[in-house]
């Protein structure tokens, strides 16, 4: 059985403004996904994910107590467990760190749902957004 150890720990913010989804270009522009990074040593979940949803899609909001879910994906550095806040925006910048690397666009759920290649952060997406078609949230893919 797999733990922790097995993966690298990252944290995510699912960004929602008035019914709408927020998603950014992954750093190589080829996907759409929701911004999230390594979890660094004295950090928590939450801490990392507010400051990537700052850095990689100039937003600033509040997360929901509790993370909504997590999930798994393969990346260069091995398999990633992301663990997802859903955070409500309260200010949307024009300028941020990481925006000449990364494009922002608001979506409704489904337009999003479309848009993200990744099976198991659709699941998270449904589930936050209502659109969800599964009874419950199934760890990886």
């Amino acid at each position: 059985m797999a733990n922790d150890a097995d993966f690298v720990r990252q944290a995510a913010a699912l960004p929602m403004r008035n019914g709408r989804v927020c998603l950014v270009t992954s750093s190589n522009g080829k996907r759409w996904v929701i911004p999230k990074g390594l979890i660094e040593p004295g950090q928590t979940a939450g801490e990392t994910a507010l400051q990537e949803a700052w850095e990689e899609a100039g937003l600033v909001g509040v997360l929901q107590a509790e993370p909504i879910g997590s999930y798994i994906y393969e990346k260069w550095c091995g398999r990633c467990l992301v663990t997802v806040f859903v955070m409500h925006v309260t200010d949307i910048a024009q300028n941020w760190p990481e925006r000449e690397l990364r494009q922002r666009v608001w979506l409704g759920p489904m337009s999003a749902i479309e848009r993200i290649e990744d099976p198991g952060l659709v699941d998270l997406v449904r589930l936050a957004t209502g659109k969800n078609t599964r009874d419950k949230v199934v760890l990886g893919h």
